[in-house]
């Protein structure tokens, strides 16, 4: 009987197998950006909102405006960082695999993007750079997740990478067409922009719960495995009691003690003004959908991270940079999640020597196994 020995289960997307440099420049743009993601987006706007509290505790303004300050400066490495990585990626991408018309093309789109970013450094973009740039920006993604979709057959992979670019791409068209409108001076209000907008920020909570389901495998309840089987134990019962605490929270607190109740509202709305200027996420969802995908994006992230896996870095870039893209690093910083997302990929199965019981060798030639004369 002839046999192939299939070699295509061996991961070819750890981090390590692209060079030391490409490796050290993608740990310090996810270690810079999650920095940068809490001290600037995030602590810098505490800060504003504890601004009534300045008054009467003075320590809050300087170590607040310290923070600012570290997180502007971390913004500036994280920019730089970026453009490396993705220069980096860019040369993998045409040198590692055959340049095929999508490769290019993605490629391509990218460069001319990181260019665009440079031109505007020194030229003030205005309405139209600005449509120019989210326009080209939604066709580099668009390419990515194309070539994502064509070398990854895993449907649950291909559903979250589906579902994000939705996602993402309800803010662009938010941009791009409210844009438009307000260039071109008309006052009618531009079709489907608020919608797309409430639906991409859906989405994109939808696609950090996909995330376990395409890269968290590991907390199966059938299990043989012991220790695996205490931890999803462990990990789907805490998830299930904050999930069912959180839905419930307003509705117990306010049949209790509707005072305390009506205070959490008010801190919860403080939390939502925070992410929303930081993300871009409303909080118009119930709490505990957004506490759920930050549970599953960050353990499969962080199992991801343990195990030198190219998609961990991807998904944590991808998510890192928010909702809302309202700098162009977080537009580079998505554009770089996705392309490392495509580099995590398996090896094509090929076949290997193998001995007959009669002694004669079965080689492969082409793909097809043939016999020896």
């Amino acid at each position: 009987m002839v046999k192939a020995a299939a070699i295509g289960d061996r991961l070819i997307g750890q981090i390590g197998d692209f060079g030391p440099l490409f490796e050290y420049t993608v740990k310090l743009v996810l270690l810079a950006s999650f920095f940068e993601l809490v001290l600037y987006r995030l602590v810098s706007r505490l800060g504003m909102h504890l601004s009534k509290m300045a008054a009467t505790h003075p320590w809050i303004t300087p170590v607040f405006t310290t923070l600012t300050e570290v997180g502007a400066w971390l913004l500036n490495i994280v920019a730089v960082l970026l453009f490396l990585g993705l220069i980096l990626a860019m040369a993998l991408r045409v040198l590692r695999y055959e340049p095929s018309r999508l490769v290019k093309g993605g490629t391509a789109s990218a460069a001319l993007l990181l260019l665009l970013t440079l031109a505007f450094l020194f030229v003030q973009p205005g309405m139209l750079g600005a449509v120019i740039y989210n326009s080209l920006a939604l066709l580099t993604l668009a390419l990515f997740v194309a070539e994502y979709l064509i070398t990854h057959q895993e449907r649950a992979q291909r559903i979250l990478v589906g579902t994000y670019f939705l996602g993402i791409f309800g803010w662009l068209y938010y941009q791009i067409v409210s844009t438009i409108y307000s260039l071109s001076g008309t006052v009618a209000a531009p079709p489907l922009v608020y919608e797309s907008h409430r639906a991409g920020e859906a989405l994109m909570v939808v696609a950090s719960i996909f995330v376990f389901a395409a890269y968290g495998h590991g907390l199966s309840l059938r299990t043989k495995n012991r220790r695996q089987r205490a931890r999803a134990i462990a990990f789907w019962a805490t998830t299930g009691v904050i999930f069912t605490t959180l839905l419930f929270t307003d509705y117990w607190l306010d049949s209790f003690d509707p005072a305390l109740a009506s205070a959490i509202r008010q801190a919860s709305q403080g939390i939502g003004w925070i992410f929303q200027f930081g993300m871009g996420y409303t909080f118009y969802l119930p709490f505990a959908l957004y506490i759920a995908g930050l549970l599953c994006w960050a353990y499969t992230v962080v199992k991801l991270l343990m195990m030198g896996r190219v998609a961990g870095y991807g998904l944590g870039l991808m998510f890192i940079a928010g909702y809302a893209l309202m700098f162009s690093n977080l537009t580079l910083m998505v554009v770089l999640g996705i392309m490392l997302l495509t580099l995590d990929r398996m090896k094509p199965v090929v076949a290997e020597p193998l001995a007959a019981p009669n002694g004669r060798l079965l080689r492969g030639s082409e793909g097809l196994l043939v016999k020896e004369a």
